[in-house]
């Protein structure tokens, strides 16, 4: 199943995709009631709605980020594709480099709730604050049970499903703080959507990705190509950590960001961000460079 928060007829619904038929069906249930029903949905176990009202094309609706709020920070490993993790340790900005270009286990970072946004949301930034703008498309596991110390080889029974995710990332505050977390968690650095496949939707060894800047293709690859797959990740952060029902895991992102360019080619005011992947739809922001944060 895919499902997804959308506008229609200026009110907010909750829709199951049909992605093959450009369909979004809206549910007219309790499910789609609270202030955060999709993390609701994830928490109870995604069963099926219970009632539709009215089926439409996908092009009537406007999607929201699936998540009404984060309740935890996202989850995010860096340097996960091999090809990134060297143009990365090449582009001068990665001030936490070893000694060796492809890491031994995960690097995991967090991205503040706060900076969540959806799709069709802009990408906003404070030229006086960051002048290093980069993109970073990624899939995203959505865990759907509390589980703490999971073994390898039970790792996806607690993954609920997928959903795209830009680790949008302000690399001269990368640097200049010698960590991630400042860098990546500026308030809409973290668009996410349009809607989550769950688990039997999606084929972990055989999902692509891509990123286009301005219709230019930026990156192309297969998420079966990750360093650290989706039960490493799950194993490693489960055993220091209890996950939670509604946690993003952001698998990392693949060669072709701005700064494996020379030079970077960071993003600017007006330019477009558009993220597809196999089953997931396509996520797309715009930027605005503006002396507001927010």
């Amino acid at each position: 199943m895919k499902m997804g928060r959308c506008i229609w007829e200026g009110r907010v619904r909750l829709a199951t995709i049909d992605e093959a038929r450009g369909l979004a069906c809206l549910v007219d249930s309790c499910e789609s009631h609270g202030p955060n029903p999709l993390m609701d949905w994830v928490a109870a176990g995604g069963a099926a709605p219970t009632r539709t009202r009215v089926t439409v094309d996908l092009a009537e609706v406007r999607f929201l980020s699936p998540f009404s709020a984060l309740r935890r920070n996202v989850f995010a490993v860096g340097k996960n594709y091999r090809a990134h993790a060297a143009e990365f340790d090449n582009s001068g900005f990665n001030a936490t480099a070893g000694s060796a270009s492809i890491p031994e286990h995960p690097q995991v970072f967090t991205k503040a709730t706060t900076a969540l946004c959806g799709p069709n949301d802009p990408i906003r930034f404070d030229p006086a604050l960051t002048q290093s703008v980069d993109y970073e498309g990624e899939i995203a596991v959505v865990v759907g049970k509390t589980c703490h110390r999971v073994a390898r080889k039970d790792a996806m029974g607690v993954v609920f499903g997928y959903v795209l995710l830009n680790d949008v990332t302000a690399r001269d505050l990368q640097k200049r703080h010698s960590q991630w977390f400042l860098g990546k968690s500026l308030d809409t650095f973290c668009p996410l959507g349009p809607w989550i496949a769950t688990r039997d939707e999606i084929r972990t060894d055989d999902c692509t990705l891509n990123t286009w800047v301005n219709g230019e293709q930026r990156q192309h690859a297969n998420l079966g190509e990750l360093i650290f797959d989706i039960p490493t990740l799950i194993e490693t952060l489960s055993h220091v950590c209890t996950l939670q029902p509604g946690d993003l895991i952001a698998t990392g992102t693949p060669v072709g960001v701005g700064i494996g360019f020379d030079p970077p080619r960071f993003l600017k005011d007006g330019d477009e961000v558009r993220i597809s992947a196999d089953g997931l739809g396509t996520l797309c922001n715009r930027v605005m460079a503006t002396g507001e944060s927010a």
